[in-house]
């Protein structure tokens, strides 16, 4: 559950997104759609549900299949008791790595948890499946690719608040404060040149909000190669949004989320199921990614490059 900190006004267009073959980007989203499927199909997957187990173990065997290695971070995260009804919740954030010439990652993340509801059933086809399902065929790619950086695949547990309406406090975005506290333990940190944050990305009428916490290059260069791609019109207005790139920025890490959360009316009702969603969204935000990714590396591998530490608004 992303959070809205300030809302601009939504665009209210209809876009029919057929199913799509693979772009010319080699992102193919029916490979995705078929990701989701089997995602969505686990059922309510909040943090330490043995769907989200079921989950992970899909995860690992689709990275494996295509060589990708997979290393789990696991911990006990502390929760508010009257809402999670236990103090602590095993979580369990998955790393993927694709070695690349140089050794500075690049980390494209996504949560893969769902919300809790105890009122109504919840699979969140598009609010963690889609950003689940879309890494999963990413991480193909990106195996195949010739990589300037090592690229990271990070699948990020516990995004969600676990009170059923407030987002607050510490409660949300567990995985990624985690991931970002226990980088800075190892002296690790330094060598994140970019997180991009993917969320809520396959509405059949995909609207990207243009997040404004987001570092203004990154935000820029996903823009240009969205409308260079002709796409244009599935881009939307500026958006403050909380969401799992949060940490990563009040960490001085450059980030930039990708997220349809304004023009998304499913969002956490029991109406997100898999008809709400599209391969040919998919399709969309894996193209205008991939498009972006040789302009993004090349500025973040200029000799003596320096950038301002960015600055969270939380």
């Amino acid at each position: 559950m992303p959070y809205r900190k300030s809302l601009a006004p939504a665009l209210f267009l209809v876009l029919a997104v057929p199913l799509a073959a693979a772009g010319p980007s080699g992102f193919d989203s029916n490979r995705a759609y078929d990701h989701l499927r089997t995602v969505v199909g686990f059922g309510p997957r909040p943090p330490g549900s043995p769907a989200l187990d079921a989950t992970r173990k899909y995860i690992r065997e689709q990275l494996g299949a295509v060589g990708v290695k997979v290393v789990d971070q696991t911990w006990d995260a502390s929760t508010p008791v009257a809402w999670a009804e236990r103090p602590q919740v095993r979580m369990t954030n998955l790393v993927a790595t694709i070695p690349g010439t140089r050794p500075e990652r690049i980390i494209f993340g996504g949560h893969y948890d769902t919300k809790l509801f105890r009122d109504f059933r919840f699979v969140g086809a598009n609010d963690g499946g889609s950003s689940a399902a879309f890494l999963i065929e990413l991480a193909r790619v990106l195996k195949a690719r010739k990589n300037p950086f090592t690229m990271e695949i990070l699948f990020l547990d516990g995004e969600e608040a676990f009170h059923p309406t407030a987002w607050a406090g510490t409660d949300h975005t567990y995985g990624s404060r985690y991931y970002v506290e226990a980088a800075q333990k190892a002296g690790t940190l330094k060598s994140i040149k970019a997180f991009v944050l993917v969320d809520m990305i396959g509405a059949r009428n995909l609207i990207l909000d243009r997040e404004s916490n987001s570092t203004p290059w990154l935000m820029d260069a996903v823009w240009q190669s969205a409308k260079k791609l002709g796409y244009q019109d599935h881009l939307g207005q500026p958006s403050a949004i909380e969401d799992d790139h949060m940490p990563f920025l009040a960490a001085g890490v450059q980030a930039v989320d990708l997220i349809d959360l304004n023009n998304y009316s499913p969002w956490h009702t029991p109406e997100d199921t898999l008809d709400k969603v599209s391969a040919g969204s998919l399709q969309i935000v894996g193209d205008i990614l991939l498009n972006a990714l040789p302009g993004i590396e090349a500025r973040l591998g200029k000799p003596g490059a320096t950038y301002a530490p960015a600055k969270s608004k939380r």
